[in-house]
């Protein structure tokens, strides 16, 4: 076995052994119970005072984190969830800023009824209001962190077509101008031959 070979079949053990560690391992702050024949697991992180939500097992097809100290929830914190059939999270102290956007609407692809009783518990304009209820004037500053990354994309794409538009009309311009210098010289020469054979035909007249 080659070097390369060593190291593909290595990276490729330890994603296996990180996949199933993922999968089977139960988080210390939660309890999980197989759910038999539904090849899954039941994950009971309820009252346990958490301030995060911690690395679940991405065979969970149960979810309990209500009555704790969560906030928010990170982006793409529980997206390898793909089996979830339950999740309740409510009764936790949500600070409904942007960024509880993920979480909006991580919820609604789960369930369209799932944000119904969660509530928001800061800051204060929104306060107990349902998370579902959240319109974009409660978010408005995801109105103004958005564009901003958009506008970096927007102008950094405009730069890289500008640039392409002047790359291909100095190419256009370059083309033009060697060609019209190419006719030029073909001029110039075909001039000079007719001068020349115009002075030998004359020559020739005069020594006839």
């Amino acid at each position: 076995m080659n070097k390369t070979e060593f190291i593909t079949v290595t990276g490729f053990a330890i994603s296996l052994l990180l996949h199933m560690t993922q999968t089977e391992v139960c988080p210390p702050s939660c309890s999980c119970k197989s759910l038999g024949e539904m090849k899954g697991l039941h994950v009971d992180c309820s009252s346990r005072k958490l301030t995060e939500v911690p690395a679940l097992p991405v065979n969970t097809k149960r979810l309990y984190l209500q009555n704790n100290s969560l906030t928010s929830v990170p982006p793409g914190a529980l997206d390898s969830l793909r089996s979830l059939e339950e999740v309740k999270i409510f009764d936790n102290p949500w600070n409904c800023d942007c960024h509880i956007l993920y979480l909006k609407l991580w919820l609604e692809d789960i369930s369209a009824h799932s944000p119904e009783n969660i509530r928001c518990a800061t800051p204060g304009p929104v306060r107990m209001k349902p998370l579902r209820q959240l319109t974009g004037n409660e978010l408005g500053i995801c109105k103004r962190l958005l564009p901003i990354k958009c506008l970096e994309f927007f102008w950094r794409d405009l730069i890289l077509i500008a640039g392409a538009i002047i790359t291909l009309i100095l190419v256009a311009w370059a083309l033009k101008f060697s060609k019209k210098l190419v006719c030029q010289i073909n001029l110039c020469l075909y001039d000079s031959r007719g001068r020349l054979l115009g002075r030998h035909t004359s020559k020739n007249h005069k020594i006839l």
